[in-house]
């Protein structure tokens, strides 16, 4: 129990900016187990959101008070995904070969594209949460809203943690900081990352059946990206699982919408 709390720790500190105690370190080991958790840092993350939006519900409109939510998300995390999102828009967008598309990812500084990306990106996960929020006017109303922040957070952490267990990682530079996570997994890593990916969904749709069906494109989507990545830099880095998490969170939300309209 105590190794286990350990590498939870680990990756609480690796993907979110919550304090942790002072004996956890970026230790590679765990790290690389760390992985199991990593969906279930989507729960923190989207229970923080959610708190903050129910606060804020109280006396600003439901839009405000998305926006709001956003920003908690982001400030837990550091904006760790977003970064990853941006970088991989900038890299794609500019870069022709595998080397000129590492290279400008790994420059911290944002270009054109990444900025474009990253407002196109906030202004479709406000739109989106914002009106699959008002699908759900039942009585368990704020229940299912809290499931449903937290479902988008650990699904879309889970198709993004998904590609390191099917997929090579593309850096040969063993300094990297994502290059830890991308070593060998046990079935203990593919089992938690899976095991805490999907409950939230599944609790969701104990109430609501259709919201099952969402993970088909997600899933789709982590594996066109999966294969895009593959096709340009042989593999993944630490940016790709980022942009995988936003751009499979942003489905998720619009999975959510097209099954209310269509079925």
């Amino acid at each position: 129990m105590k190794k286990e709390l350990h590498i939870f720790f680990t990756c609480l500190m690796f993907y979110t900016r919550i304090p942790c105690p002072k004996n956890i370190d970026h230790n590679p080991e765990y790290l690389n187990k760390a992985t199991r958790y990593f969906p279930f840092i989507g729960w923190i993350v989207g229970s923080i959101s959610f708190l903050t939006f129910y606060l804020f519900s109280f006396f600003l409109s439901t839009e405000i008070a998305v926006i709001f939510a956003i920003i908690a998300s982001i400030l837990t995390t550091g904006a760790f995904h977003e970064d990853g999102f941006a970088d991989v828009c900038d890299g794609f967008g500019g870069g022709w070969t595998k080397e000129k598309i590492l290279i400008i990812m790994k420059d911290s500084a944002i270009g054109a594209y990444g900025a474009i990306g990253l407002v196109l990106l906030f202004l479709l996960k406000f739109k989106l949460l914002s009106e699959g929020i008002l699908l759900f006017t039942t009585d368990n109303s704020h229940l299912l809203i809290f499931l449903l922040f937290i479902s988008a957070h650990s699904l879309s952490r889970l198709a993004a943690i998904s590609i390191i267990f099917t997929h090579e990682y593309s850096r040969d530079d063993a300094s990297s900081k994502s290059k830890p996570i991308a070593n060998n997994h046990s079935w203990k890593e593919v089992f938690g990352a899976f095991f805490f990916g999907l409950i939230p969904l599944l609790e969701l749709a104990f109430f609501q059946y259709k919201i099952l069906f969402a993970i088909i494109p997600v899933f789709l989507t982590r594996y066109f990206l999966a294969r895009y990545f593959q096709k340009w830099i042989d593999g993944y880095t630490g940016d790709c699982l980022g942009a995988t998490q936003q751009v499979c969170e942003v489905i998720y939300y619009l999975s959510i919408l097209f099954l209310w309209k269509f079925i």
